[in-house]
């Protein structure tokens, strides 16, 4: 995919992400997120620090422009930004940092792909609920949003995959 097209595809699914955020609060229970799959979705030639940084920028905007507690997307997002090449390398192995590539449901398997979601999504959720909760929330409802939300942002996941991870050989 162009890198142009990546980006305009990543804004507008950061305009996604902020409809969901003000309108999809359906449950305390529920957290429900594109921002972990998008950042792990950045090219693999960006750099961990060039991803950290649109990471950052992504997540505070969200948090200004949505009703959440300012920064707090911005401090879950960080770490995955953070952890994303290593999640590939465990997830993907490194050929396809030899090759230069990004991966893609089609050429590396929906149930890799699905795994290295759901490690991003996993990291994003214990930062943000633990976070979120800042000592005041009994340990089991944090446990039970948690055990609610990744399967829901596992779904969604999928749909994100669909627009920023594509395979190239379409």
């Amino acid at each position: 995919m162009k890198k142009s097209s990546f980006w305009l595809i990543y804004l507008l699914l950061v305009i996604a992400q902020l409809i969901l955020g003000n309108y999809a609060c359906f449950t305390p229970y529920v957290l429900v997120t594109l921002l972990p799959v998008m950042v792990l979705c950045i090219p693999l030639q960006m750099g961990t620090v060039g991803a950290m940084l649109v990471a950052f920028v992504t997540g505070l905007a969200v948090d200004f422009l949505t009703e959440a507690v300012p920064g707090l997307n911005a401090l879950a997002l960080v770490p995955v930004a953070f952890s994303r090449r290593w999640v590939v390398g465990l997830v993907f192995g490194g050929e396809l940092f030899a090759r230069k590539e990004d991966f893609s449901v089609r050429r590396n398997g929906l149930g890799k792909v699905l795994t290295a979601c759901a490690l991003s999504t996993a990291l994003f959720l214990v930062v943000y609920v633990w976070a979120d909760a800042a000592g005041t929330r009994p340990f089991l409802f944090n446990l039970a949003r948690f055990g609610a939300s990744l399967p829901v942002n596992l779904l969604l996941s999928l749909l994100v995959l669909e627009y920023l991870a594509p395979d190239s050989r379409k």
